[in-house]
């Protein structure tokens, strides 16, 4: 069983991705303790259209589906409103999240 994530991302972490064949995020900055999917479209959408477009002027949604048995490590929490649920994953925790991503990593929004 697998549970179906999405993340904003920026030009350079996506372009990252693209170089790890679809099928890895990349390692978090020293400065980013923990990586941050999201657990619905709207919100990555709202993230990428209110966060990242204006400060960067881009701005994409991807989407992956990950084994659910790993997740079950980092409860769901809420930062918000009722869409607003994202995972709190450790950065010395993603190389095990990237070795669950069931299939390629897409992108379903982008925002030029």
């Amino acid at each position: 069983m697998t549970t179906t994530l999405y993340r904003p991302v920026g030009e350079a972490e996506l372009l990252l991705i693209e170089q790890s064949g679809w099928k890895r995020f990349p390692p978090r900055l020293p400065e980013q303790p923990i990586f941050y999917p999201v657990m619905n479209e709207a919100y990555a959408v709202q993230i990428t259209t209110e966060w990242n477009v204006p400060a960067y002027g881009k701005g994409y949604v991807t989407r992956f589906a990950v084994n659910t048995d790993f997740l079950k490590a980092y409860p769901v929490q809420n930062v918000g409103g009722v869409i607003h649920d994202e995972l709190w994953i450790p950065a010395e925790d993603l190389e095990a999240m990237n070795d669950n991503i069931v299939g390629l990593i897409e992108v379903t929004h982008r925002y030029e």
